[in-house]
């Protein structure tokens, strides 16, 4: 340990140490609350596999075209879904009731969300209410993400927020020999998560939908102008990608890690904002 301190301020010097950053307690209790709604939203498609599986072994199907979980398919297993075994039907209730569980509770969780991010700092909250400008980061996913990163201008490049996420990929080298394969993972698995289901809503063409403009109306120019120039770039990137032959999973990770320089853009903007030039006075004697 002495050996250890001792060459301490010399790997400093050499730029060897890395920087740490530390969550403070509004960070933490943030994060402590988005990852017990992801939990939560876990068990939930576990009770839902379970309930399909249940009604597929005993044949029950919904009419054709009715998609599974929407209000008509939710509909049809409560009223037209029997059994004439007792224990059949008990089984059967019971699927259901753990998925209305599951469901309640995701739905206290969004609540206290909700509520939570009414009572952070308040830069921390501009940064929240920043990130929704963007397509797909809704609230709960910007505050995923800013309970995740913390500061995110403690990265100096977007490079470094795309390797901390670890969507970035694998490398081996050999002397003058590299070869690149899948994504590393070695990262935030919580952060790569989030950015990936965001990333699917680039697939469509650039949009502003209802949802998305009231997200954006209380934004800036600058904000919203990032914002839009990641619907150009990332849609012409999805359809570029899959012209190519890639794989949509492929394509989607491409763009989620893609989307995280987007993100690094507007948490440094709000974070950094850059100063106004101060007019040079000349001063007579």
């Amino acid at each position: 340990m002495g050996t250890v301190g001792h060459n301490r301020p010399r790997c400093y010097r050499a730029g060897d140490l890395t920087p740490v950053w530390v969550p403070d307690a509004a960070h933490e209790a943030l994060r402590d609350l988005v990852r017990a709604r992801e939990a939560a939203k876990a068990d939930q498609l576990r009770a839902r596999h379970r309930l399909s599986k249940f009604l597929l072994h005993q044949g029950r199907r919904a009419a054709e075209g009715v998609q599974e979980w929407t209000g008509k398919y939710w509909d049809w297993v409560k009223s037209a879904v029997h059994f004439e075994q007792s224990a059949q039907t008990v089984s059967f209730i019971d699927y259901v009731h753990e998925v209305e569980h599951a469901a309640a509770r995701i739905q206290r969780l969004e609540q206290a969300i909700d509520a939570a991010v009414e009572t952070v700092p308040p830069k921390m909250r501009a940064v929240i209410e920043a990130l929704q400008a963007l397509r797909g980061v809704a609230q709960v996913s910007a505050v995923t993400l800013v309970a995740e990163l913390g500061q995110i201008s403690r990265f100096e490049r977007a490079r470094q927020l795309m390797g901390y996420s670890g969507a970035v990929s694998r490398e081996h080298s050999s002397g003058t020999r590299i070869r690149r394969g899948a994504i590393s993972k070695a990262g935030n698995a919580h952060l790569r998560r989030v950015v990936i289901e965001a990333a699917w809503s680039y697939r469509h063409r650039p949009s502003l939908g209802k949802a998305l403009a009231a997200r954006q109306r209380r934004q800036s120019e600058a904000v919203k102008e990032i914002a839009w120039k990641a619907q150009h770039r990332l849609c012409h990137r999805y359809r570029r990608l899959m012209a190519a032959g890639k794989t949509k999973q492929q394509v989607v990770t491409a763009i989620g890690r893609e989307l995280l320089g987007f993100i690094w853009a507007i948490g440094v903007h709000i974070e950094r904002p850059p100063q106004p030039r101060v007019a040079r006075r000349v001063l007579e004697a």
